[in-house]
């Protein structure tokens, strides 16, 4: 399942260059994969509740072109890989028609030690295979 969301750039996630630091795409990629759980009907709240988290392992960011102040972002999310305890999301940020950032991000399921656990079926929900 392919989702999107959008946000607008804020003045101080810029850096001296004037376009967005490095290190903010990071949150608007989460920000992006939390929308994506929740288009998919995963629900997060439950899941934390039950004890289990979902943490990220590995991301991957090819920096394409600098976003800046008051751009509107569309960020794609899309499940690229699934297995009993993991998988990888690619997202996408773009700015009208411009490609800014491709990333890769493997996430895990942990149990309430941070331990690596096989999905309950409750939590495995057919938006996450891609």
């Amino acid at each position: 399942m392919n989702t999107e969301c959008s946000l607008q750039v804020r003045s101080y996630e810029c850096d001296g260059y004037n376009h967005v630091n490095n290190a903010n795409y990071l949150n608007y990629l989460e920000f992006a994969r939390y929308e994506f759980l929740k288009d998919i009907g995963f629900d997060f709240t439950k899941a934390t509740k039950d004890g289990y988290g979902v943490y990220i392992a590995r991301i991957e960011i090819d920096y394409k072109k600098p976003a800046f102040t008051d751009d509107t972002l569309i960020i794609k999310s899309r499940p690229v890989k699934k297995g009993a305890v993991s998988g990888t999301i690619a997202q996408e940020i773009w700015r009208g028609e411009d490609l800014l950032i491709e990333a890769k991000v493997t996430w895990a399921f942990v149990d309430s030690k941070g331990a690596p656990a096989k999905i309950p079926p409750e939590f495995d929900v057919p938006g996450l295979r891609p």
